[in-house]
């Protein structure tokens, strides 16, 4: 006999529709601005008019605008519409999983800048818990519309760093790529990629990182820390991002648990 659905149940499952669709919308709405289908000066379409036309409520539109809205993406012009916002003003983007950010390689280019070689680095060889304090290093630029808005230092375990010996991506200083390296990685490592411990702090623009931004000494930049760990709790990578705050946003979304 099949059990009656509670009360609670049946919310739960309303709820994730109306999830699903408002968040399905926004990321064909976001897809649609980033391929510049709404230019300046073109409106998006109201509410009313995605609600008619994709059978979704107005709660459900209005909460996908509200969204674009907190990423920068759009802005709200009382009396006239809905207008993406212009695209050289900023880079935003949403991370939730592992997958998000081997896909970083979608809309931005990678400009290998050093090199992978091998080094003495005894914070890294730390943090990556190795025995002996050499570690393999790279860093690349991060661009959006040729525009560079990070730099990025990865460190990397020896064993792990020989399995990328053979990849211009990270071997041919200059080369320009889509490829990440955790995206690299994926399918070389014994065990795949599994968990991400981030911290982000402000950090101020040492001579180095100041002169691959094209930023003052001492400019105050947005850091972020990400250790990769595989299934085991093994970490297999170190990358430090230091971020140019007038390109670049970082918002996190909390919601509370109504289970």
């Amino acid at each position: 006999m099949a059990r009656a659905e509670q009360p609670q149940q049946a919310q739960a499952r309303r709820t994730g529709v109306r999830d699903s669709a408002y968040v399905r919308l926004a990321h064909e709405l976001r897809e649609a601005i980033r391929r510049n289908e709404y230019p300046e000066g073109v409106r998006l379409p109201t509410e009313a008019e995605l609600a008619a036309s994709r059978g979704l409520s107005r709660q459900t539109v209005r909460r996908a605008f509200q969204d674009l809205v907190s990423e920068g993406l759009v802005r709200r012009v009382p009396g006239r519409g809905t207008f993406a916002a212009p695209q050289e003003e900023q880079y935003s983007r949403q991370f939730s999983s592992i997958e998000d950010l081997m896909a970083l390689s979608l809309d931005t280019t990678m400009r290998l800048v050093s090199p992978l070689r091998r080094q003495v680095d005894i914070d890294a060889a730390g943090r990556l818990r190795l025995a002996s304090d050499r570690v393999d290093r790279l860093a690349f630029l991060r661009l959006h519309e040729d525009v560079p808005f990070c730099l990025t230092i990865v460190y990397l375990p020896p064993d792990v760093g020989e399995l990328l010996t053979n990849h211009p991506e990270v071997t041919e200083e200059g080369k320009h790529s889509r490829a990440t390296v955790i995206g690299l990685l994926e399918g070389r490592l014994p065990e795949p990629i599994a968990e991400a411990a981030q911290s982000v702090t402000v950090s101020l623009a040492g001579p180095e990182v100041a002169a691959r931004l094209g930023c003052d000494t001492g400019h105050p930049l947005l850091r972020i820390d990400r250790l990769y760990l595989a299934p085991s709790g093994v970490p297999v990578e170190l990358s430090v991002s230091y971020f140019l705050p007038e390109h670049y946003s970082y918002r996190v979304r909390l919601r509370r648990n109504t289970n």
